[in-house]
This record gives structure tokens, sequence and C-alpha cells, in this order.
């Protein structure tokens, strides 16, 4: 009869067993983690497999029955397998606790065009009253991400307070360029470590862009802009742009001459056009004013177009190599165009407005109009 094989007495833990029972143990904290589906939930089970009654706590009991040599490689795969569980239950509760936050913004957010507004009118108590809507310039906005989207162009947007680099610097404007003096603005603070400011412009979100995202780049940038202007019929310290941005292989000015006509006749209808003039942009060579048939008088001359049979709407040209080198793309591969105008002015244009600031006045016999 063979004798049997020596084990360790009853009790005696074997680092082989250690290892396995981690890997169950890691294995059930895991299932256990990815299965709770609200933050209430989650740290619950965040207490039950990574608190000091868990599982995991209570292998380190089991170290000091272990030699020197085993205790210590017994620890390293408990600490081991502890910061793995650590790591998946912080990205888990940032995930969760986000879920929540939307969750609660859904719930709480009014939609003020679902607000009956006017006092009930007997017998039946929604006669007489309205719904609200959405204001003009947010409706111009849907359109134009509409019309862009079925062009093929994605919509990015961005900070509102933005750093001096991505505002100025970035865009070719270094500290005391002439060309600063256009955007000058409202400044939140001065100095060290980085000068922060409201945006004059949503160009910006284009260095963000093409620091953040694979070439190639199709997309445009709607936004909120300030600058420190007076308001008068034409001009708003606070208004909207919508600026657009390519970045690919063998862009010509030619394809942004053909993206602003096409957009200008899908936005307009096909009786407006568009055309360039020569003009001047720090962040775009060459640079060009683009102006449009006025749909006023469908290019015949009147009072809003001076007579000309025009209206400008925005500034486009080729992407600077200088910009291109503050996002490291090399200018020599890849080029690209660039595009931008006020999404206030083509509301006032479309809407035959004198004076942009009525979209400001809150008149609610303006309002209902549109």
């Amino acid at each position: 009869m063979t004798a049997p094989e020596a084990h360790e007495p009853p009790g005696i833990p074997d680092l082989r067993v250690i290892s396995a029972s981690l890997e169950v143990i890691e294995a059930e904290a895991a299932n256990r983690l990815e299965a709770a589906s609200d933050v209430d939930s989650f740290r619950a089970a965040e207490r039950e497999v990574l608190g000091k009654r868990s599982e995991l706590a209570r292998m380190n009991t089991r170290l000091g029955q272990l030699d020197p040599d085993d205790r210590r490689q017994a620890g390293a795969l408990i600490n081991a397998a502890r910061g793995r569980l650590d790591d998946l239950a912080r990205s888990l509760g940032e995930l969760l606790e986000a879920k929540g936050r939307r969750a609660r913004i859904d719930a709480e957010r009014l939609d003020l065009t679902e607000v009956v507004v006017g006092p009930p009118s007997a017998p039946l108590a929604t006669v007489g009253r309205r719904l609200g809507h959405i204001n003009l310039v947010t409706q111009t906005r849907d359109e134009l991400e509409d019309t862009f989207v079925a062009m093929g162009f994605s919509v990015a947007e961005g900070p509102e307070a933005e750093t001096d680099w991505y505002n100025f610097e970035a865009l070719n404007m270094p500290p005391a360029h002439p060309a600063r003096g256009m955007w000058d603005t409202l400044y939140l603070r001065l100095g060290e470590p980085e000068t922060v400011l409201l945006r004059t412009h949503t160009s910006p979100v284009q260095i963000r862009l093409m620091e953040s995202h694979r070439l190639p780049i199709y997309a445009v940038m709607p936004g909120r802009c300030y600058r420190r202007d007076t308001p008068d019929a034409r001009h708003l310290p606070v208004f909207h742009q919508i600026e657009g941005l390519v970045v690919d292989k063998g862009i010509s000015f030619g394809d942004m001459a053909g993206v602003i006509e096409s957009f200008t006749t899908a936005f307009f209808g096909p009786g407006i056009h568009s055309r360039l003039r020569p003009s001047y942009f720090p962040f775009t060579e060459p640079s060009a004013e683009f102006e449009v048939t006025c749909p006023i008088c469908g290019g015949s001359g009147c009072r809003t177009c001076s007579g000309s049979g025009w209206i400008e709407l925005g500034g486009c040209g080729m992407v600077d190599p200088n910009v291109f080198a503050a996002v490291g793309i090399d200018s020599e591969v890849y080029s690209g165009f660039a595009f931008g105008f006020g999404i206030d002015r083509l509301a006032q244009v479309r809407a035959q407005l004198s004076d942009m600031r009525a979209l400001l006045d809150n008149d609610v016999r303006f309002l209902t109009q549109f």
C-alpha cells in the first residue's frame, strides 16, 4: 500500500491556494460592481467587495500563517487585485454619476416651448391660450445645423470662456498683434498662469478640433460669442456665430467657394447666390469676405443692401500654415479652409428686421411672429 503524500496541516494556507482564491474573489467582485445600475447600489457593492469586511480584506488575515517569502508574494498579489478593483470602481462610479446627472437634468429641464401662457378662457381652458416656441435665433441655428449636416458636416461645440492661447495665439495672433484690436474684449482673468476671456468668436473650437480629432475634419461650430460692442441696428455685444472647418489632403480655394455656394442656395433658395471679395483675417491666407444676393430685393438694389444687390454675410479663407503649426498639422501634407458668419445677422436678413436689438427685447408681440 502506497503511503499518502505529505500535505500542509489543515488551516495553513498555501500560496497557490491564495492565488486561486484571489482570482475567484476578483472576478466575483468585478461582476458585482458591474451589475450595479445606479449610484446607490454601486456604493453598496463597493463597500461589500472593497470594505473592511470584504473577502479581499479577509485574505490579509491569512498572510500571517505563511512563511516570509510566500507572505511577500501573497501580499503583492492581494495589493495588485485591490488596485485593479479600485481602478474599475473609480471608472464605473464616474460613469454612473454622470448618468445620474444627465437623468436629473432631463427630469428637471423646463421646456419653455411647452409652457402655456395667457389667461384661461371658459368653458374650454385651452381656448385663447398659447404655447411658447423657440426663439428666432435658435430656429435659425437649428436650420443651419440641419443644412450643414445634410452636406456632410458634423457639429462641434466648445467652452464660452477661453484662454488667450485658444482665442488668439493659436489663431496666429501673438501678444501685441494689431489684429487683436478688432477683438480686444471682456476678460475674466489677466496675467499668469493664463489669461481667460469670454470668447470673441467660435474659432477656438477649430483649434480644439484640430488638436483632438483625427484628420480629415469636416465640421461646423455654432455658439455664443462676446465683444465689447455698442448695441446698434446691426451689432450686439452678445451674439451667435457659426463657423465651418475643412481639413484634408488636396483642399483648394475652389473647394471653399463651392461649399459656400452650395450652402447659400440650399439655405436661401436657388435664386440666391454667393460671391467672394478679397479681405484680411489673421488666421487665413488668402482671405475673403463672402456676400450673398440680397434676399429682400433679389439683387436689384435696395436700402438694406445700399443699392449694391449684395449683403455681406461673413468671412472665409484657407487655413494659415501658422495655425496648422500651432496644432501640429503638417501644412505640406494637409490643407483646409474655414468660414464663419453671424447667426443673428442671418436671422435679421431672413426675417427682414430693421434693428437686430429686437431679437433681445423680449417683446411678446415681436416674438410670437416667428
